[in-house]
C-alpha cells in the first residue's frame, strides 16, 4: 500500500486550516498567501448563487439543509458566480449529515437549456462527500454528475481512464487505513489539485485519488458548486474556502 502525505507547497502558508477545531467559531479565516484567494467570506454568499430557502451563512459556515417542508426537485447547487477554473488547487473544510451524500463540483457546466428541474442545475466532475467510513461509498471518489460515466475514479485508486476504458495502476490507500483517516461526524478537510489530464484528491492531508482522464469525455474547464442532493432530508456546511488558479498546462 503506497500513502502519500499532503505536502504544501513552499511558501504557502495556510493558517488555521489544517486544525480541526470542533466548533466553526473556533476556526479563523485567515488572510490567503500570494497567488490564493478566498471564496467565502465567513459572513454571507456574497459571489454564489443558489436556493435561499436551502443555503445560509450559520455560524460562520456555508450551511445547506432540506428539510421535510423544503424540498429540492432534483439535485441542486450553490455555484460560484463569475467563476471559470481550468488548472486549479482547492482547499476547503465541510461535514455533513449521514442521511444524504453532497458533493464538489469543478470543471462543471451550469445547465439551463432544456428545461431543468431547478435553476441550478450542474454536471461535471464532482468530488463526493459523504459521512461514511466504509468504501466504496464514502468521500473522495469521482462521480459524473449528469454523465454516463458513473463512479469515474475510487477512493483509493491510482487509475487513467482513455480511449479503451478504465484502467487502475496502483493502489494508495486501503479500507482500513481510510477508516482511520475520516472523521464521523466531524470536520474533513478537502484538497483538490487539477492539472491538464491529471487530477488529485486529497483527504484531511492525504493523497486518496490520482486520476488521469484522457477519454473524449475529459473536461479541462468549468465551473465549481456545491452540491444539496435530491431525496431524504439533509445538510452540508462548508468553511475555510480557499483557491489558487494554477498555468493550464
Amino acid at each position: 500500500m503506497l500513502t502519500c502525505a499532503f505536502v504544501l507547497p513552499l511558501g504557502v502558508v495556510l493558517a488555521g486550516f489544517l486544525a480541526s477545531p470542533v466548533h466553526a467559531a473556533e476556526s479563523a479565516v485567515a488572510e490567503p498567501a500570494a497567488g490564493w484567494r478566498m471564496l467565502f467570506n465567513d459572513t454571507d454568499l456574497e459571489g454564489w448563487d443558489g436556493d435561499p430557502a436551502m443555503w445560509t451563512v450559520k455560524d460562520g459556515v456555508i450551511h445547506g439543509e432540506t428539510t421535510p417542508e423544503v424540498v429540492a426537485n432534483g439535485n441542486t447547487f450553490l455555484i460560484a458566480r463569475d467563476l471559470v477554473l481550468e488548472d486549479f488547487e482547492l482547499l476547503l473544510g465541510f461535514r455533513c449529515s449521514a442521511t444524504n451524500n453532497s458533493g464538489i463540483q469543478y470543471r462543471s457546466r451550469h445547465i439551463t437549456e432544456g428545461n431543468p428541474k431547478n435553476p441550478w442545475v450542474v454536471r461535471g466532475y464532482q468530488h463526493e462527500l459523504r459521512n461514511e467510513k466504509t468504501p466504496p461509498n464514502v468521500s473522495g471518489f469521482i462521480y459524473d454528475e449528469g454523465g454516463k460515466r458513473g463512479r469515474i475514479c475510487l477512493v483509493g485508486e491510482q487509475a487513467e481512464w482513455t480511449a479503451e476504458g478504465k484502467k487502475v495502476t496502483g493502489e494508495l490507500i486501503d479500507a482500513a487505513a481510510f477508516e482511520q483517516l475520516f472523521r464521523l461526524d466531524d470536520w474533513n478537510n478537502v484538497r483538490i489539485l487539477a492539472e491538464g489530464k491529471r487530477i488529485r484528491h486529497y483527504l484531511n492531508e492525504t493523497l486518496i485519488l490520482d486520476f488521469t482522464d484522457d477519454d473524449a469525455h475529459a473536461l479541462r474547464k468549468g465551473i465549481l458548486a456545491l452540491q444539496l442532493h435530491a431525496g431524504k432530508p439533509m445538510w452540508v456546511e462548508f468553511r475555510d474556502i480557499k483557491l489558487r488558479e494554477l498555468p493550464a498546462e
